[in-house]
């Protein structure tokens, strides 16, 4: 019984290591500021209260909501979760820099080949693709298939971890469920 109470406790240690270092995750936006930015957050704050990190956020939703067409306002209302007249500011001011923007984006990417496989001969197109079979090295074991089978893995390794962090909300809605239940039976 022992035993048995030391491997439970050993578990449930485990566990909580494990939600901790996916909460301690926290994910920076992608967008960064620039000095225009910060020129217009800093007039902004004026009027109501937002910070520079916020403000890189609601960009960041904006533009990863929006591909080549941009979101309209209601649409943006739905992205951003904040003071209608906050989103409306920021909305407004995006919608302008992004239409003044040469890109399509105001998030850098890097330029890739398209899909379909047809090139335009873009010179500051990154990763192309090969058009014959790749060129290993006969004195290893190192070949095509095997590097097939490395980015099978990366695959798995990827969807295991979107299941650990489905698992994780599962868990944080359980605990939250039987807090909510405890906290009806006390009040009854």
């Amino acid at each position: 019984d022992t035993l048995f109470l030391h491997d439970i406790i050993s578990h449930t240690t485990f566990l909580q290591k494990v939600f901790l270092a996916f909460s301690l995750d926290t994910e920076q936006p992608d967008y960064d500021l620039d000095t225009d930015d910060e020129a217009f957050v800093n007039k902004l704050k004026k009027k109501m209260e937002i910070s520079c990190l916020q403000f890189e956020e609601m960009i960041d939703r904006l533009e990863k909501g929006s591909g080549q067409q941009l979101v309209s306002l209601p649409e943006a209302k739905l992205l951003l979760k904040e003071d209608d007249e906050l989103i409306k500011e920021v909305f407004d001011y995006w919608s302008r820099k992004r239409k003044n923007s040469k890109a399509n984006s105001l998030i850098p990417t890097v330029k890739q080949e398209k899909r379909d496989g047809s090139s335009t001969g873009d010179p500051y197109v990154a990763f192309r693709r090969r058009t014959e079979k790749m060129q290993t090295r006969k004195n290893r074991k190192n070949d095509e298939a095997s590097y097939e089978k490395m980015l099978k893995l990366r695959r798995d390794l990827s969807r295991a971890v979107t299941i650990l962090e489905m698992i994780k909300r599962r868990e944080k809605s359980k605990r939250e469920l039987l807090h909510l239940t405890l906290e009806i039976v006390e009040k009854r």
